[in-house]
This record gives C-alpha cells, structure tokens and sequence, in this order.
C-alpha cells in the first residue's frame, strides 16, 4: 500500500492518490465518472452538516462524519486533477492570484430565515399565498 510522509504536500497526497487508485482498481475510472462520485461525495457532506447542525435527517441515511466526507471530498478532487494532469498547488495558486485582484462585497446573511419559513408561508409579490410562478405557464 502507498505511504504518505508525515508532512506530505498537495503533490505527495495527488501521488499517493494516483497509486492508492491503481492498488484499488480505480485508475481506469473516467474524469466523469470521478466528478459523478464527488457529487455523492458533497451530498454526503451536506448530511453530515446537517446531523452537526442538528437538522432533521433520513433514519435510512449513510454518511460518515464531516471530517470523513471532506476526506473523501479531498480524494476525489486530487483523483479528478489527476486525470487532467492538474498540480493542484499550482492551480490554487493560480487562482488565488485571480482572486486577490477580485473585490467582494457584503451581501448578508443570504439564509437569514430560510430553516423558519415553509412553502405556505412563502407568497409572491402580489401577495398569493403558496403561488407557484411555473403553474402560469400554458401551452
């Protein structure tokens, strides 16, 4: 089985991702295939966060803890650079130099009140209750 050293960089843990797959029988799996599977992987996170935040969850769920999905997360990035050939430190800091130059403005708390409100509670601008915008639509 591939090691990692005790202070391994991105391009350690891309390599040791790379051999783990060919140990595991994974290395034929597309860019596509892998993207599939990080979806998985984020939805499983987004559970994870839930139970940690104390939401209610589907008793038939399975998921880990968030430190294991953003693991898993983490895996099939690297695995997904991989296939593009992509050194992740470079690419982050690549993009870092693009966001430097960005401004960011304040935008709020765009959840503010989300958990609290229902579909009921939801009305349109001219005060319908429960109005749907896509039930006007007709052929």
């Amino acid at each position: 089985m591939p090691q990692l050293n005790d202070h391994p960089t991105l391009a350690d843990f891309q390599a040791y991702i790379a051999q783990m797959e060919a140990k595991r029988g994974f290395e034929d799996q597309s860019a596509r295939d892998k993207c599939l599977l990080l979806g998985e992987e984020i939805g499983e996170l987004f559970k994870a966060v839930r139970k940690s935040e104390g939401l209610k969850l589907d008793d038939a769920s399975h998921f880990g803890t968030v430190s294991e999905e953003l693991a898993d997360i983490f895996i099939y990035v690297c695995a997904i650079a991989n296939r593009y050939d992509i050194d992740l430190e470079t690419a982050f800091r690549d993009k870092e130099a693009i966001n430097h130059g960005r401004s960011w403005i304040e935008q709020g708390d765009l959840f503010a009140g989300f958990e609290s409100r229902s579909d009921n509670d939801k009305t349109s601008e001219d005060g319908d209750a429960g109005h749907h915008p896509i039930e006007e639509i007709t052929d």
